[in-house]
């Protein structure tokens, strides 16, 4: 399952800054890019704070441990998306994870520049679907005008932009969505995956905007029992890791040429085991550019979205 995807908030707890320090050697990039000796690793808001350090620590030690220098990586607990880019673009962070939405729309804006992108549950994209109940009369999308349909956060590329993109390709209007739901030819309604899914098994919606992750069961390749699929986008690319457009060439190709490398113990979390719950979602990272995520920032624009959205919501 995604869990990139499912947002936890955690209040106080999701502050700029938090950082552990990792002794070692990283190459001089802090000191060179910034003067600070250090190499800034920021995470987005994803997940509470506490488990994200346990993911990341043999990780980012891993990072820490094979490039020449003397600088030590720090892992950074951002508040949002907006802060994550803020970061990169104003030189006070040199690398960061994040959703592809967000990475998307930072390189539109030069806050940052696309190095990597993951892998994750057996392929490096997945799937938007709307979907609606086996017993609907819902066809095709055009069925949906007049009718309520449950998106996962605003800011969600398989659980909001893909969907509306659809609903707008069907020839529906969108109206102001995803900001408010004013001149849309249906009523809708913005949660998390979880929650639009549990509405559309409810009965409260009539179709719901997801990541097909969260209708789908694994074990037999198809939606679980009571779901069909109405419409879907797939080859979204899976989420990426961006850096700060003020890493040199040299510095930035370290970075990205260490991490291509990184062997299966750097994901498998705090307690070194595969298969346990601080594992990192993804397990394993190729290069990667503008060019991979495009089709991303065709829908962004298409949308006509700007950063300004991450304020109002997480990927």
């Amino acid at each position: 399952m995604e869990r990139r995807d499912f947002l936890k908030r955690t209040g106080a707890a999701a502050t700029v800054g938090a950082g552990m320090s990792l002794s070692g050697c990283i190459g001089n990039f802090g000191s060179q890019a910034y003067g600070n000796g250090t190499v800034e690793f920021m995470v987005s808001p994803s997940e509470p704070q506490d488990y994200m350090r346990s993911q990341y620590n043999p990780y980012l030690n891993y990072l820490e441990g094979g490039i020449e220098g003397d600088t030590a990586v720090e892992f950074n607990y951002a508040a949002d998306y907006t802060a994550v880019l803020q970061g990169l673009g104003s030189g006070t962070a040199d690398i960061a994870e994040t959703g592809p939405f967000a990475a998307a729309l930072g390189v539109d804006a030069g806050q940052c520049d696309i190095a990597l992108q993951r892998h994750a549950y057996g392929s490096w994209d997945y799937h938007s679907v709307i979907i609606t109940r086996e017993d609907s009369d819902i066809e095709s999308l055009t069925d949906l005008e007049g009718g309520k349909i449950g998106f996962a956060d605003m800011t969600s590329a398989s659980g909001s932009l893909y969907p509306l993109y659809q609903l707008k390709e069907a020839g529906l209007s969108i109206g102001d969505a995803p900001t408010s739901t004013s001149g849309a030819d249906f009523e809708a309604t913005w949660s998390s995956h979880a929650q639009a899914f549990e509405a559309l098994q409810n009965e409260q919606i009539d179709a719901a905007g997801v990541g097909r992750f969260i209708a789908w069961d694994y074990g037999k390749g198809d939606y679980v029992e009571g779901v069909r699929e109405v419409s879907r986008e797939s080859g979204i690319p899976r989420a990426p890791m961006i850096v700060s457009p003020e890493l040199s060439e040299e510095e930035k190709n370290a970075i990205v040429t260490r991490l291509e490398d990184a062997p299966d113990s750097a994901y498998m979390g705090a307690d070194g085991e595969a298969d346990t719950d601080d594992d990192l979602w993804f397990d394993g990272v190729r290069a990667a550019d503008r060019e991979t995520y495009q089709p991303v920032v065709d829908v962004a624009n298409e949308l006509g979205l700007s950063t300004d959205l991450l304020n109002q919501g997480n990927e």
